[in-house]
């Protein structure tokens, strides 16, 4: 008989009656949460949407002092790098123990 058919998979016997409390890894969404979420929105949606309508921004791609071609090689560099940095930071709160 296992632990699941007696219908407290979840229960978690406390000696000291106490009840849990929240910070047992349970944590809100902060703004650092949506920070990812921005970051990955850009990079799935803004940046491609970019590209797509990147043609007939032409005029505005030359005023930069870009050429059409250097536009779509720099263009998606811009969410890789984001993304990069947003990993890097999260790797780092994480590993120093930040909440």
């Amino acid at each position: 008989m296992s632990s699941d058919d007696d219908g407290d998979a979840g229960y978690v016997h406390r000696p000291s009656g106490e009840p849990p409390t929240s910070g047992d890894g349970e944590r809100e969404f902060d703004w650092r949460g949506w920070t990812l979420v921005g970051t990955v929105l850009f990079a799935f949606i803004v940046a491609p949407g970019a590209l797509l309508l990147l043609p007939a921004a032409q005029s505005f791609v030359q005023s930069l002092g870009l050429t059409l071609r250097d536009a779509y090689l720099v263009l998606p560099l811009l969410p890789a790098f984001l993304l990069g940095s947003v990993a890097v930071w999260s790797a780092m709160r994480a590993r120093s123990g930040g909440a």
